[in-house]
């Protein structure tokens, strides 16, 4: 474990190496699992003040859960999700006509629509968050859909925090990257 400002980091985001797949896994992290994209209180806020903008970039079953059950929902655990589109896919996805899943509200940012580029914990994937009452913990979340996604990332030779890289500064900051950065380099 490394311990950075405020934050515990797993050995794994450096030991580990992955690079998306999308050719292959089809976006399949935001259709598979029991429940929605984790949110912060900020991220809701967004959504709330910008679906209107978002709306036109989704597609008609997501548009339909969102407007059944909100731009988010509390999840089991009490934390703050995306919603699904029949306990399905996340609502904000939208498919290719080849079958691939991708993130409408990043459909939006990338249109110039809104500035807020799509869920933090969708940008940080394969990289969990976990907020205690004084520390954060940031882990490696391994999953069997990302499979083709190890494969390619030894092939690269990329480890998961050079892979989440502007993800990670975007939620720390880069003074925290360095940091990282700097460990990696001692213990690697």
């Amino acid at each position: 474990m490394i311990s950075i400002q405020n934050t515990i980091v797993s050995d794994d985001l450096i030991s580990e190496e992955f690079v998306c797949n999308i050719a292959k896994c089809k976006g399949e992290c935001c259709v598979a699992g029991e429940a929605g994209a984790p949110l912060e209180k900020g991220e809701v806020s967004f959504l709330e003040k910008n679906y209107s903008k978002i709306k036109p970039f989704l597609n008609q079953k997501g548009t339909k859960a969102i407007e059944n059950q909100g731009v988010h929902v509390k999840g089991l655990d009490g934390d703050l999700e995306t919603p699904l589109v029949d306990g399905k896919e996340c609502a904000y996805t939208v498919f290719s006509s080849s079958g691939i899943a991708s993130c409408g509200i990043e459909k939006a940012h990338n249109a110039g629509v809104i500035d807020f580029q799509k869920p933090i914990s969708c940008h940080l994937y394969p990289v969990r968050v976990q907020n205690y009452e004084k520390m954060i913990a940031v882990n490696y979340h391994s999953w069997s859909i990302c499979s083709d996604a190890c494969s390619l990332g030894e092939s690269l030779k990329t480890p998961v925090y050079i892979f989440v890289k502007k993800a990670l500064i975007r939620k720390f900051g880069e003074q925290w990257y360095f940091e990282l950065t700097k460990h990696a380099k001692k213990s690697y």
